[in-house]
């Protein structure tokens, strides 16, 4: 209906589409409907590349939001939670967005949840409305849902027979509903002030909070991401989204996909990411810390086996694009060279990931230094950034044309950044969450007069910040001495047979790890190892040396419940479980 759209056309025209201009939207679904009245509206936004492949337009995603916004709205009011238990796939958005337009609030959950972590979060959550992708996700919650009265219906994505016919209903079949009354997005009464969506912490130390973000938060994460990525993207980049929607990090990247109007590709999976790489060949990928640990474990390996010619290449390669990095001149000579490592290594390199890619983005944990340089000496630019979910979540990133990779960067506009006397970072500004769902008790721990506590240690050098260290996970020797872990453990991954270690000795006379060996590596000796943790000791201080270790068979992994979602450790529950092998060792 004409009538929904009150604006005029040249009003539509001069409303905040400018990127520097996110801050005078006053909610994510204003963000879509302007982004939205600019596009073709028969160009593909959204298109999943799992078989078979789904395409949605950006006047599909309209309709279908003010669709199933219509339905949702049946069946909750204002504020009541919504749970979306779903892998990455357009669906996704289009509830979230529907959600939000329906005034209720959007709760993001991994799929890697056992049935224990569901309830817990349903139990805390108590959604109104349930949307889960397929039968496999149902079945991690299909004995959860009939105990808990307030849940009122389950929305699915594809069909599921076991659900009781009366309780479901099937998004394509809301999809399908030809009559849908289409509202104007620039006439809602949702404020930046409102809640977005409550998303669950990973839980290293326990059980997850629920954290509190709002529109305004979103928005200015979007503002700040914006301005970054100006001098990177071209007018429709190409986004590959593979690092979980419920994660906070991909869920605001969501928001940054509309407001650069990119074209959304949806990856089949992780283990078929490079395949997915290959065939949408895209311009931007946002990944966690370990993805590119292991992309630069397999990457180096090659060139370690590199023979003659192609040996100096390779060497020169990395060499040179390091001097480049940290602004050392070139000789005249080098400058030839590199210009030959460009055509031969660098590019070849490039092709391997699509051609187009102009920048990987780190978040979601510390980035080695050695993995940054290393790849962006190679020709993959790796901005790293910082944040947490409390923050919407991103406070700072590396800009592409001065990144220093010690570093995570400039803070965002917007947020005000500052170290506490002890080191600890503070965070104030539109970005911070609103607290932690109904525990008041965890928020007045963090939140103290607008200032969000972060847990991490850090300085500012030359207006970039620099994480030196994590309040919690800080090893404090008998001596009264304080111990980074994370910085041994990346530096024992780096040996090329540990594919993970862990680092313990808090209040104890030394160091000993934990290592997980590569899958080929596991029939190495102890001596073998022990040579390498030697070699790996020297770069260390004496009390930073590991002195024993104890060789894990089974890795960490999401699915035992020894990592988050994003891949970091749960140390508390690694160490519970080993505990008695460690305190052997002393």
């Amino acid at each position: 209906s004409k009538s929904c759209f009150a604006r005029s056309e040249s009003s539509i025209l001069s409303s905040p589409t400018n990127l520097m201009e996110i801050n005078k939207i006053n909610n994510l679904l204003e963000l879509f409907y302007t982004q939205y009245q600019k596009q073709n509206k028969n160009d593909i936004f959204l298109e999943s590349l799992k078989k078979p492949i789904k395409k949605y337009s950006w006047k599909d995603v309209y309709l279908n939001i003010n669709k199933l916004s219509a339905e949702i709205l049946r069946y909750i009011d204002k504020g009541d939670r919504c749970l979306l238990i779903s892998e990455n796939r357009p669906e996704w958005m289009i509830a979230d967005l529907s959600i939000m337009l329906s005034n209720g609030v959007t709760v993001p959950a991994y799929t890697t949840y056992t049935e224990r972590d569901y309830e817990y979060i349903i139990d805390d959550s108590e959604p109104s409305l349930v949307f889960v992708s397929d039968k496999t996700q149902y079945n991690k919650i299909k004995n959860i849902i009939p105990k808990k009265k307030f849940i009122k219906k389950v929305i699915i994505f594809e069909p599921i027979n076991d659900v009781n016919d009366s309780f479901k209903l099937n998004i394509n079949d809301i999809f399908k509903n030809p009559k849908c009354e289409l509202k104007n997005f620039f006439d809602l009464p949702i404020q930046r002030k409102d809640m977005a969506c409550i998303i669950y912490t990973s839980g290293t130390q326990g059980n997850p909070k629920g954290v509190m973000l709002s529109h305004g938060g979103i928005l200015s994460n979007c503002e700040g991401s914006c301005e970054l990525l100006k001098p990177i993207v071209s007018i429709h980049p190409k986004f590959l989204t593979w690092l979980p929607l419920s994660h906070s990090y991909e869920h605001t990247i969501q928001f940054v996909q509309i407001a650069v109007a990119a074209k959304v590709f949806y990856a089949e999976s992780i283990e078929k990411l490079i395949k997915n790489i290959s065939e949408c060949r895209p311009e931007i990928m946002t990944a966690v810390p370990r993805f590119y640990q292991n992309l630069y474990q397999k990457i180096n390996a090659t060139f370690i086996k590199a023979t003659g010619l192609k040996k100096i290449l390779v060497n020169n390669t990395v060499h040179l694009g390091k001097k480049r990095l940290y602004k050392n001149k070139l000789t005249i000579i080098e400058k030839f060279i590199n210009f030959l490592c460009e055509k031969l290594v660098r590019k070849k390199i490039k092709n391997q990931f699509g051609g187009n890619l102009r920048t990987f983005v780190s978040g979601g944990g510390a980035l080695d230094k050695e993995v940054g340089s290393f790849l962006n000496s190679i020709g993959l630019p790796t901005l790293q950034g910082y944040g947490l979910t409390e923050t919407s979540p991103v406070v700072s990133c590396n800009p592409i044309n001065d990144i220093r990779v010690e570093t995570v960067g400039p803070p965002f506009k917007g947020n005000l950044v500052k170290i506490a006397p002890d080191g600890e970072i503070l965070v104030k500004g539109e970005n911070v969450m609103m607290g932690y769902w109904k525990n008041e008790e965890e928020t007045n721990k963090v939140l103290k007069d607008g200032w969000m506590y972060t847990g991490d240690i850090g300085e500012f050098d030359n207006g970039f910040l620099k994480i030196t260290d994590r309040k919690k996970d800080i090893i404090i020797t008998p001596g009264g001495e304080n111990i980074s872990p994370i910085k041994i453990e990346n530096d024992l991954t780096k040996i090329n047979f540990i594919e993970q270690a862990l680092v313990y000795g808090d209040n104890k006379p030394f160091l000993i790890s934990l290592i997980v060996l590569s899958l080929d590596k596991k029939d190495l000796t102890n001596q073998k190892i022990q040579e390498e943790i030697e070699k790996i000791n020297k770069n260390f201080s004496k009390i930073e040396k590991i002195k024993k270790f104890i060789v894990i068979k089974e890795q960490f992994t999401i699915e035992n419940g020894m990592m988050t979602p994003t891949l970091k450790l749960k140390r508390y529950k690694i160490i519970k479980k080993y505990l008695t092998e460690i305190e052997k060792l002393y």
